[in-house]
């Protein structure tokens, strides 16, 4: 379920990318849900034709997901099958992070495949035909030339898995059979429906996605990669082996042609986030422990990359401590630390050791760590140290406390611990509950918590709602200097060059600001 100010944010980067048409049919889908293309024009009120317009625009840049469903039919009638449009919230975010990813791929691949990228994040899905045509009419070299070397840089993208083939433009979900429907249970019809929707969405998600074989796959001409080898290898060759090499031959060649013109592929973010998500890892140890775990798990992770495939796995793959071994003397900052030093990195991380002696990390403890951390920072910045003191208490002991035990741990008067904690009991950082004794005297004491999945809900949303005031203000800073930024920068003197000045200061406070509160949002959204 997408939080208030999660809504506002998307359709404030829809409005802003796309125009209040498109913004209007996102909002829409928001609010409402899965929906068919007549429920959107219902509740809308827009035009038909400016409702599939839109639905066009968003489908392209990877915004929404159709997908057709069969329903039961009334009483009589055969099941029918109808379309319905499906909104992927975190994609719309994603559109946030286009410079971090961009920044990413600079570093591992090169500048090449970095412009690659950053055509099909601006246009969402392009053939790779589409990205050659851009290449080359970007560049005044020979176009051969040209063609092979993006081809290639191409081909490092999806071998990196940075790009992937489209998801299905519309996968087919049947009625579920008796054993994948959910057992009923008693409870208010609204969690009913919302269990069900949510179960619609996934299954409508995961049917979308292609096969892991073909997924990455790009086919290539043969003949353009290996000429020289193809043209020794047949003077050998017999007639009927020759002509038999040659049907493949052609058959490549066309399923080459078809794969250029024909496929679409789009940036695969699953594997940026995956990326972004090891270096969070990455930075918490070496804050929290010292550089040489740091090391050891940066190499882990490095030597796992290929089996990683979700964002949210708890454990990394096993690793023998040969192989951790031989990874971490990769880096010039792992060549001097010994095999003694890394087994004590790896008990200092709390590796688990399976039977057969191979470690894996708990990157789940890793990531709650991680956002304790920012949350507890929140609290010290907001309410002072001794909130920070009573809050961090009660996050690690996750479970109820009376306001004179919590006075007494964090050395707190009691009248001021009292005040503290209604104060964050009244801003939904903690959950209050109180026991009144039984007897002659009745007494009432007051038992406080945190209850981790509403707050961090709760904190994902002032996020998002920061998140938006910086994105609204970068505008208005914009539009006010519309007028000095559409001038020949040689022109820019005395007063107008000072309000350039302050222009350019604040817009790269607000750019620098947003991007460490998305690398926040990230944590509890995509981690």
């Amino acid at each position: 379920m997408v939080t208030q100010y999660g809504i506002k944010l998307a359709v404030h980067i829809i409005t802003t990318h796309f125009g209040e048409l498109v913004a209007k049919v996102c909002q829409c889908l928001l609010q409402k849900g899965t929906l068919t293309l007549g429920e959107i024009i219902r509740f809308s009120e827009l035009t038909p034709q400016q409702v599939k317009n839109s639905l066009l625009v968003l489908i392209q840049h990877n915004c929404v997901q159709a997908f057709a469903i069969e329903q039961e039919g009334a009483f009589g009638e055969a099941p029918k099958v109808v379309t319905q449009y499906l909104l992927v919230f975190e994609n719309i975010i994603h559109r946030m992070r286009f410079s971090k990813f961009l920044s990413t791929v600079s570093q591992e691949l090169g500048k090449e495949c970095e412009e690659l990228l950053e055509g099909l994040l601006q246009h969402g899905r392009l053939t790779v035909e589409q990205v050659l045509s851009r290449a080359t009419s970007n560049l005044n070299e020979g176009h051969s030339a040209v063609q092979d070397s993006v081809r290639k840089s191409f081909i490092r993208l999806a071998s990196a898995r940075y790009v992937e083939r489209c998801p299905a433009s519309e996968p087919f979900l049947a009625l579920p059979t008796d054993e994948e429907t959910p057992a009923k249970k008693r409870g208010p019809k609204s969690a009913k429906v919302a269990e069900v929707l949510e179960t619609i969405e996934q299954r409508a998600l995961a049917a979308a996605v292609p096969m892991e074989a073909k997924r990455f796959l790009i086919i290539t001409n043969s003949r353009t990669n290996h000429g020289e080898n193809s043209e020794q290898s047949t003077s050998t060759e017999k007639l009927g082996e020759k002509r038999k090499h040659d049907v493949l031959e052609v058959d490549r060649e066309l399923g080459a042609k078809v794969c250029e013109k024909e496929v679409l592929w789009r940036p695969n973010f699953e594997e940026f986030l995956l990326r972004l998500r090891n270096e969070v890892c990455v930075a918490n140890v070496r804050s929290r422990m010292d550089e040489g775990a740091a090391i050891v798990l940066r190499a882990m992770l490095e030597a796992t990359r290929a089996s990683q495939t979700t964002v949210k796995a708890e454990n990394s793959a096993p690793l023998s401590l040969g192989t951790i071994s031989e990874e971490v003397i990769k880096s010039p900052e792992g060549r001097s630390m010994t095999l003694e030093r890394i087994k004590a990195s790896l008990s200092q991380l709390g590796c688990k050791q399976s039977v057969d002696e191979l470690y894996s990390i708990d990157l789940k403890s890793i990531i709650e760590s991680a956002q304790n951390d920012e949350v507890e920072s929140i609290v010290l910045k907001r309410y002072g140290r001794e909130a920070y003191r009573m809050f961090r208490l009660l996050l690690k002991t996750c479970q109820l406390l009376e306001t004179d035990k919590i006075s007494d741990t964090t050395f707190v008067e009691k009248k001021d611990t009292a005040m503290i904690l209604y104060k964050l009991w009244k801003d939904d950082y903690l959950i209050m509950e109180k026991l009144i004794t039984q007897g002659p005297r009745q007494l009432q004491f007051l038992l406080w918590k945190v209850n981790k999945q509403t707050l961090w809900k709760h904190v994902l949303d002032e996020m998002y709602h920061a998140a938006l005031n910086l994105t609204q203000r970068m505008a208005y800073e914009l539009d006010q200097g519309r007028e000095i930024l559409q001038q020949a920068r040689e022109k820019i003197v005395g007063e107008s060059k000072k309000k350039f000045e302050r222009l350019r200061k604040v817009r790269m406070l607000l750019e620098s600001s947003l991007m460490k509160l998305d690398d926040a949002i990230m944590l509890f959204q995509d981690f």
